[in-house]
């Protein structure tokens, strides 16, 4: 890796907790010059603008997530047992190695939904990269006979990520962590039910 890779990986490594805790619109280039020790010029000298800092700071926070639930995935064998990593990862999201801010798929689709065309593509690739993912174990699940055939693969990707993200945004908008470890034993529930 070249110096200048280094810089670069160093700048989207520090401002990445900034962008996922305060967003898009909430980071200054004060914030990012304070948590990188940086001048505006060696920043802007790396990257073309904040918008592409804020791109790639939002890659960064997604290959954490993905990181952890791939870890957590290879520790188990069944289709079940790896669906079920999600609810045991989000359920303790604070006690893990999460982005600092939380899910940032959530917090980027609030923020950027209206505001941030480019930082709203990435949050729905995101997304459907993981509907994309949940379909095809609930699929192979399926094929070996793990998982009841009626089942709708799709639908119930989505609403396994429509139950993760609700419950994310309950527990981080009231403060009530246990509203999280409610939905995620639905979750749990629903995905136990797959196999009848």
């Amino acid at each position: 890796m070249s110096k200048a890779e280094k810089t670069r990986q160093f700048i989207i490594e520090k401002t990445a907790p900034i962008f996922n805790t305060k967003g898009y619109a909430g980071t200054s280039l004060n914030d990012m010059t304070a948590s990188t020790g940086l001048t505006k010029g060696s920043i802007y000298g790396n990257f073309v603008n904040k918008d592409e800092v804020a791109l790639a700071a939002f890659d960064y926070n997604l290959q954490q997530v993905s990181n952890i639930i791939a870890d957590q995935m290879s520790k188990v064998d069944t289709v079940k047992d790896k669906l079920l990593v999600y609810v045991t990862v989000y359920s303790n999201c604070l006690k893990q190695t999460f982005p600092t801010g939380g899910c940032p798929i959530l917090n980027t689709a609030i923020e950027a939904d209206d505001t941030h065309p480019e930082l709203r593509k990435k949050a729905i690739a995101a997304i459907f990269a993981w509907k994309s993912k949940i379909t095809k174990l609930i699929e192979t699940g399926i094929e070996n006979k793990e998982f009841n055939a009626a089942v709708d693969p799709e639908e119930i990707a989505l609403t396994i990520i429509a139950m993760i993200e609700g419950g994310t945004m309950l527990a981080k908008l009231t403060g009530k962590y246990d509203h999280r470890k409610s939905v995620m034993k639905s979750v749990e529930r629903l995905i136990q039910g797959l196999s009848k």
